[in-house]
């Protein structure tokens, strides 16, 4: 069966689609809040927040000492098929 998902912000929304589902024929199921807290992943793979507090100005010096461009960054983390 396919599945849809509606969000919304007010509360009326949600007594007219009761209201509709006995009408039409479908049903209402409400997401449990394991689901919701759902790992964001990309191809199967978690992706884990980065920490914000990290200092990146190092980073910089290196990539501006070495002259590293986004096309040479790119092109050297590219992997061999």
């Amino acid at each position: 069966m396919p599945e849809v998902t509606i969000k919304y912000n007010d509360s009326k929304t949600l007594k007219v689609l009761k209201a509709l589902s006995e009408y039409l024929g479908f049903n209402i199921s409400e997401v449990s809040d394991n689901r919701k807290k759902k790992e964001p992943r990309i191809s199967k793979v978690v992706i884990i927040p980065g920490d914000p507090t990290i200092d990146t100005s190092e980073m910089s010096e290196i990539i501006g000492r070495n002259k590293i461009d986004a096309k040479k960054l790119r092109q050297s983390w590219q992997r061999n098929k």
